[in-house]
């Protein structure tokens, strides 16, 4: 059973830098991609960043794209979101989620297993 735990999200205030970590066990973590979604108060959950299983390839949407960074280490089975320059709009809860695709989705349907969520909250 493949498990998703992400952590590391709280309230900072706008102009600050945050760190998100995803721990996944159960599976074979370096056959997986892997990607960060977030569910914000006015949209429906959206993609927001995914990497490839050997982190050589990742892509954002593009209001982050500047701002954060996914990056990977499959010694420790944890993916990471590095955001910088927050915003109150990055307010939401981040889920992490893992694919047995080859490619990094950005489709969410894509996405085989997801975590509880962590709650960032950005104040202006």
């Amino acid at each position: 059973q493949v498990r998703v735990v992400e952590s590391g999200g709280r309230l900072v205030q706008a102009g600050a830098s945050l760190r998100l970590s995803c721990v996944v066990s159960g599976r074979t973590f370096s056959d997986l991609t892997l990607g960060w979604c977030r569910q914000t108060p006015l949209k429906e959950r959206e993609f927001v960043a995914s990497i490839s299983w050997s982190g050589g390839s990742t892509d954002y949407l593009d209001s982050v794209k500047s701002r954060f960074t996914i990056s990977r280490d499959n010694t420790k089975n944890t993916v990471f979101l590095e955001m910088h320059s927050l915003k109150p709009e990055d307010t939401g809860v981040y889920y992490c989620a893992a694919s047995v695709s080859s490619h990094p989705p950005r489709d969410l349907v894509e996405y085989d297993h997801w975590g509880q969520g962590t709650r960032v909250t950005v104040s202006s």
